[in-house]
């Protein structure tokens, strides 16, 4: 059988989990009812929140297969034996003869961080055998999570993912938005509860309320957004002030766009904004491709000597520290995985930040030196 990665793309609350559960229940449960499967199927259901390590996942698929027996009292020298002891037993018999293995890996990305990625490797190798007909289905709301596998267990996937995406319109959007914000029938005042529902449908109206969801909407249909929103929306709200109102949805929009990064800029030293305005200028030159440190120092030295009174020229040492600093930092990030034999100084990277990010930091930047911002703005390199 294939193993299929099964990403759900929705909200984190668990009404919105337990629905996409539903449906694979539903998909199992009708196939479970066909008459070549019915009765022949083992199903085996781990999740990456308490299967927190592959040996706490291999006690609870010896359990799930009832091996208790099998694997009895002996004992083994090494995870690696019971491993292989326990898919031994998954492959007695041929593909004819065998049972049927269904595994459904919940929280799929969080198997990924297990050591070595033993137990993703295995079950996706043992699907592959021609004794056990093995089929892996994984659920996870990480669209990245094939890039966390390994090469070794990335080959063995098969690459079949099926993506479940929102498909509701902006009208059903807005009675979504009605109805997070509503308050129910039983709740305790209900003077005041029909005055907060009167108001919520007021706004669902409201023409600049509708501008916010809009661009929400088509920024992302994700109901974790909406419900951060409106989570910030609902912070205004007290004793004085005890109605949500347009202005406190706009405030609130304005929030949650605020830009994390660049709110990082706003903390770093003049020389880390130096050498942020260097990879700028070299993506500018070399339109948008990678660089190293030393063509970063490179730029940064075509400025101080052309405004050496500015600043103090520091060590290269200093300021490979300070790259360093932007790397853990998450602004710049390297293109491919570290090779332990290569020179930091020639390390591929490529810049996180737009222009109109480091600009616009800029601006705010408490006193940042003139010739500093000159350069920023300044449309050629220094060459």
């Amino acid at each position: 059988m294939e193993k299929v990665i099964l990403p759900s793309l929705l909200d984190p609350e668990d009404q919105e989990r337990l629905r996409y559960k539903h449906l694979l229940n539903r998909v199992l449960k009708e196939l479970k009812e066909m008459k070549q499967v019915r009765g022949n199927l083992l199903e085996v259901r781990l999740n990456g929140l308490l299967q927190t390590n592959d040996k706490v996942a291999l006690k609870e698929i010896t359990r799930q297969l009832n091996l208790e027996n099998v694997v009895g009292d002996k004992v083994f020298g090494s995870f690696a034996e019971n491993l292989v002891f326990l898919l031994e037993a998954l492959r007695k018999g041929d593909r004819s003869s065998s049972c049927p293995v269904l595994f459904v890996l919940d929280e799929f990305d969080l198997f990924v961080h297990h050591k070595n990625q033993t137990l993703l490797y295995n079950l996706f190798d043992v699907s592959q055998s021609a004794q056990t007909p093995v089929t892996v289905i994984g659920l996870t709301c990480r669209q990245d999570v094939l890039e966390l596998l390994e090469k070794r267990v990335k080959s063995r996937f098969s690459h079949r993912q099926i993506y479940l995406m929102n498909s509701f319109d902006f009208r059903q959007y807005i009675t979504i938005f009605k109805k997070q914000l509503a308050l129910p029938a039983e709740f305790p005042d209900e003077s005041f509860a029909q005055q907060w529902n009167t108001n919520v449908q007021h706004l669902s109206e409201d023409k600049t309320v509708q501008d916010v969801l809009r661009n929400l909407f088509h920024y992302t249909k994700d109901l974790r957004s909406l419900h951060l929103l409106l989570m910030l929306a609902l912070s205004h709200v007290t004793v004085h002030h005890p109605l949500i109102t347009a202005s406190d949805l706009q405030e609130a929009s304005k929030q949650y766009r605020t830009d994390s990064r660049a709110n990082i800029v706003h903390g770093l030293s003049v020389l880390e904004i130096c050498l942020m305005i260097a990879m700028k200028h070299l993506n500018d030159v070399h339109e948008g491709e990678p660089f190293n440190f030393q063509m970063v120092y490179n730029e940064f030295q075509k400025f101080i000597q052309r405004k050496a009174h500015c600043m103090y020229n520091f060590e290269k040492p200093v300021v490979m520290k300070a790259f360093e600093h932007l790397l853990q930092l998450e602004l710049v990030r390297p293109i491919e995985r570290p090779n332990i034999r290569a020179q930091r100084e020639y390390l591929l990277m490529k810049l996180l930040l737009d222009n109109t990010q480091i600009m616009d930091a800029l601006q705010v930047y408490p006193n940042c030196p003139v010739d500093v911002k000159q350069w920023a703005a300044s449309s050629l390199s220094w060459l």
